[in-house]
C-alpha cells in the first residue's frame, strides 16, 4: 500500500524526494560532527582502558586482578543502553549531574574498554613464552619485555578484531539519541517526527551508516593486508 501510493500519486512522490533531500544534509552533518567524531574519541579513551585492563588481567597482582575481573563482567553483564541510563539518568538523583555528550564518551569508552580487554589480553597470552624467556635472558624486566617484545606482536594480531569493534561501535552510538546527543540518529528521529516519514528517514540514515561501514571495512581490509606482510 506505501509503494503503490509512492508510485501512484505524483504528489505524495515528490513531496518524498523533496524530504529525502531536505534531511540528507542535516544526517550527514550528524554523523561528521557528531557521530564519527564520537566513535573515534570514545574508541580512544576505551583502546587505553582496555590495554590497562588486560594487563591488570595478566597482573601478578591479586587486587588488580580482581579489579579488572569486575569491571569487565559488570560491563559484559548488563546491557549497553542500562548503562548510559544510569550515567546519564541516574547519577543525577545522588547529585552527579553529566553533560550528554560527556555521559555517551564515559558509557561508550567503558564497553569498548571491557570488550577490547578481553581481545587484548587474549593476543598477549598468544605470544609464544619463549619471547618472554628470549627478553629475561637478556636482562630485560617484566616491563621492558612486555613493553619491548610482547605488546608489539600482541598489536598486530589484535589490530583485526579491533577494526571490527571499531566498525560495531560507529552503529552503536545511534543508542547516544536516547541520551539527548545530536548524533545521526538523534536527527533523523527529529526530522522523522516533523514530517511522519519514518520508513524514509530511517532508510536514509541506515543508508548512512551503512556507506560508512562499509568504507572503514575497505581501509581495513587494506591495513590488514599490509600486516600480513610482516607475519
Amino acid at each position: 500500500m506505501y509503494l503503490n501510493s509512492i508510485f501512484t500519486d505524483p504528489e505524495r512522490t515528490a513531496r518524498l524526494m523533496d524530504i529525502a533531500q531536505s534531511s540528507f544534509l542535516p544526517l550527514l552533518k550528524g554523523a561528521i560532527f557528531y557521530t564519527i567524531p564520537l566513535t573515534i574519541i570514545t574508541f580512544i579513551v576505551g583502546l587505553i582502558l582496555a590495554i590497562l585492563t588486560a594487563l591488570a588481567r595478566i597482573s601478578h597482582v591479586k587486587v588488580f586482578q580482581m579489579i579488572a575481573r569486575v569491571y569487565v563482567s559488570a560491563i559484559r553483564g548488563t546491557p549497553l543502553l542500562v548503562q548510559l541510563f544510569i550515567i546519564f539518568y541516574g547519577l543525577p538523583n545522588i547529585g552527579i549531574i553529566i553533560d550528554s555528550y560527556i555521559a555517551a564518551i564515559i558509557g561508550f569508552s567503558l564497553s569498548v574498554g571491557a570488550y577490547t580487554s578481553e581481545i587484548i589480553r587474549a593476543a598477549i597470552l598468544s605470544t609464544p613464552k619463549g619471547q618472554w624467556e628470549a627478553g629475561y635472558s637478556i636482562g630485560m624486566s617484566y616491563s621492558q619485555v612486555l613493553r619491548r617484545i610482547i605488546l608489539p606482536q600482541a598489536a598486530r594480531v589484535s589490530i583485526p578484531p579491533l577494526s571490527n569493534s571499531f566498525i560495531s561501535l560507529v552503529k552503536d552510538t545511534s543508542l547516544a539519541s536516547l541520551v539527548l546527543v545530536s548524533e545521526m540518529f538523534r536527527k533523523a528521529q527529529e526530522i522523522a517526527a516533523s514530517n511522519y516519514e519514518f520508513l524514509l528517514v530511517y532508510s536514509e540514515a541506515a543508508l548512512i551508516y551503512w556507506v560508512i561501514c562499509f568504507i572503514l571495512s575497505i581501509i581495513q581490509q587494506v591495513f590488514e593486508k599490509k600486516l600480513d606482510r610482516y607475519v
